[in-house]
């Protein structure tokens, strides 16, 4: 299936050469930390098949920068079901279809340490704005199209700045705000936050929302926001908020 989000930014010279230190950052942080994690997801996955069956591992396809597609890893946290995204909700670790185990990995965000298996494929970076679903992205605005500009990551600035405390449109404005502040010191900075979140839990970042609405309401903000609609196999995609099947299966939790 072929998704792309047509859009295309020339980067500066510098920016390229940054953008190159952060992949080999993201290669080797990402190498060692999946040696260093494989008993833990050895753990893991069995204590998921223990509790819940198999499979262990969750597959979703999401979008990734410039509107590729991509398979994300995870392990599963829920039960199997058929609800769609709509249907499921915000999913925090109360939600009634995560199992016990699955509410531990989602508060210690073990079940995302597949993704250092798409970061190490390119498909997606350390830190970035978290890859969404297709249809959430087919009815982005120009603005919130803005979030794809960049890699999809394991965590990222919305992320340590209270995550799922605030709606998505609010996450996609903090977001849009790491994209044109990007730096590697400020990636270097969440994954450090990122670890206060794993020890902590979320906890919401009133200074970084108001700072990044702030930013969202500036007109340079705005006149920035480029690219057409989301197109799927050559023709744009009018989900109007309607939940789609992915290669004939609803989406599932």
């Amino acid at each position: 299936m072929n998704y792309r989000l047509r859009m295309q930014r020339e980067e500066p010279a510098d920016d390229r050469s940054a953008r190159l230190v952060k992949r080999v950052m993201d290669v080797s942080l990402a190498g060692v930390a999946l040696v260093g994690a494989l008993p833990v997801m050895a753990v893991t996955a069995a204590l998921i098949a223990l509790e819940d069956g198999r499979p262990v591992l969750f597959v979703q396809r999401r979008v990734g920068r410039e509107g590729r597609l991509f398979d994300m890893l995870k392990f599963r946290t829920m039960r199997e079901n058929t609800l769609t995204i709509q249907q499921t909700g915000q999913v925090r670790e109360d939600h009634p279809l995560v199992t016990r185990v699955g509410s531990i990995l989602r508060r210690t965000k073990i079940d995302e340490l597949p993704q250092l298996l798409n970061v190490l494929r390119g498909e997606m970076s350390l830190v970035g704005p978290r890859p969404t679903y297709p249809e959430h992205a087919a009815t982005f605005t120009p603005f919130q199209r803005r979030r794809l500009e960049v890699p999809p990551g394991c965590t990222g600035w919305a992320q340590v700045n209270g995550g799922t405390l605030y709606t998505w449109d609010e996450r996609i404005q903090m977001d849009v705000w790491y994209v044109d502040h990007w730096s590697l010191a400020l990636d270097l900075r969440i994954l450090l936050r990122t670890l206060g979140v794993i020890l902590r839990g979320e906890r919401a970042g009133t200074a970084a929302m108001d700072e990044a609405r702030a930013h969202a309401a500036r007109p340079s903000t705005a006149a920035s926001a480029t690219g057409s609609a989301v197109h799927l196999n050559g023709t744009p995609v009018p989900l109007n908020g309607t939940s789609v099947p992915l290669n004939g299966t609803p989406v599932r939790g």
